[in-house]
């Protein structure tokens, strides 16, 4: 082995030009397959980083306008949801998927302020205990409304940890703040948790029990929206089957044609969420067709520097065919080396690859813009996971063991006399 090695050495020092262009190709290759994943990776991350403030299970319902006559009554009317239309869900009369259904209301304009430090412009938000679960509330300290705040209508309210760390003048200790009383407007409210908001100016959404804000601003029945977890849907089609018996049974509830898709709106976040796994799919798949695609250049590149080396060195195998060296060397010295090429410089591409995924995390990761007023990154942990890189570059090594066999087959057919008599 030794010997077999000095000679590729050799073979490598006599021709370091070639090689090191030849070794480019390769270790480009696998940098740029590296990079691209990592980028994709970053880039769905960050739009897919809001998904996690919800469960996928969910469906969101509005009230809309008809956008057509029904039943004697004319098109443009306007659809208002109710309790009774949240107790029409909980009965299950569209089937038994449905988990949990939570109504909500909402009134906001307000100036929230404690002691002398203030927010303007917060929205109190009426709900249900549910809501925790459906929305993913993430608490940061105290507690999430429960049903004995809804039936004594307590006039509790849970804060972000944005408004808590104002109020503490930058700490994060927002226990202290769990009991203290809070304004908003002409409103005093007690502190009972503090939940993680989202990292933007937008998200100034103070929730308070359902029954706290239609005692507190004498409203009637209606609701802003509705939220809905459910079980068991498996695909697209049966997510649309669902929705459509939703739409169905609230429409009918209004006297709105059964397929009037303007009456009540509905975000189905079941939905999304398989369309967002699809794209991702589809997106990953290109990129992974784009790096194998740059790959395959490299490794072209090592079987032409291989077809090269045995043509320049025809003479030399013939020299060593006629002393008695059998095909099998001659085939094994080519392959090795072109294994050894391929993975040296496939080794160095795959490092490269991961140290600029790590230097776009520090610098475009850290970037941000502004997308329908809230504030994303423009890259989320842009990287390749160590196993998903290692396996490309074993890829890498395996396509360029077989670039070398052919030009060993040929070295290895070369017959002495023919051999001796080349130049």
């Amino acid at each position: 082995m030794r010997d077999l090695l000095l000679e590729i050495w050799e073979s490598v020092r006599r021709n370091k030009l070639r090689t090191s262009l030849t070794g480019f190709a390769v270790a480009w290759g696998i940098f740029m397959l590296i990079v691209l994943l990592g980028a994709g990776n970053g880039l769905l991350n960050a739009f897919l980083s809001d998904s996690d403030s919800f469960a996928s299970n969910t469906m969101m319902i509005g009230g809309g306008r008809t956008s057509k006559p029904y039943d004697g009554l004319k098109q443009g009317r306007r659809i208002a949801l109710t309790d009774s239309d949240v107790e029409l869900l909980k009965k299950g009369s569209i089937g038994e998927h449905v988990d949990l259904v939570s109504g909500s209301v909402s009134k906001g304009g307000y100036t929230m302020t404690y002691g002398r430090r203030y927010f303007t412009n917060v929205t109190l938000n009426g709900t249900y205990p549910g809501d925790a679960e459906m929305n993913r509330v993430k608490m940061d300290a105290g507690r999430f409304i429960n049903d004995k705040d809804i039936a004594e209508k307590r006039k509790v309210i849970i804060i972000t940890h944005l408004h808590a760390k104002n109020f503490l003048a930058g700490s994060t200790d927002y226990d202290k703040l769990l009991g203290q009383k809070v304004k908003v407007g002409n409103l005093s409210f007690t502190i009972i948790g503090v939940r993680h908001g989202f990292e933007n100016e937008n998200d100034r959404d103070l929730y308070v029990p359902y029954t706290t804000v239609k005692s507190i601003f004498g409203l009637n029945d209606e609701v802003d929206e509705i939220t809905m977890s459910f079980h068991g849907l498996k695909n697209e089609a049966e997510s649309d089957l669902f929705e459509n018996k939703v739409r169905t049974t609230l429409n009918a509830a209004h006297r709105a044609a059964p397929d009037d898709r303007r009456a009540v709106w509905i975000w189905n976040r079941f939905k999304q969420n398989l369309q967002m796994q699809k794209g991702r799919s589809i997106l990953l798949t290109a990129l992974w067709i784009i790096g194998l695609f740059t790959l395959v250049s490299g490794v072209v590149g090592v079987s032409n520097i291989m077809l090269i080396t045995v043509k320049e060195r025809t003479h030399e195998f013939g020299i060593r065919k006629a002393l008695g060296a059998r095909p099998g060397s001659i085939l094994k010295l080519i392959v090795t080396e072109s294994v050894i090429i391929t993975a040296f410089f496939g080794y160095i591409g795959m490092l490269l690859g991961m140290i600029a995924c790590e230097i776009l995390d520090m610098t475009v990761g850290q970037s941000k813009m502004e997308i329908f007023g809230q504030s994303v990154k423009m890259l989320e942990d842009p990287s390749v996971g160590l196993s998903t890189a290692i396996g490309a570059t074993v890829v890498l090594i395996v396509a360029g063991t077989i670039a070398g066999i052919f030009p060993a087959m040929q070295a290895a057919k070369v017959k002495p006399i023919e051999a001796l008599r080349a130049e």
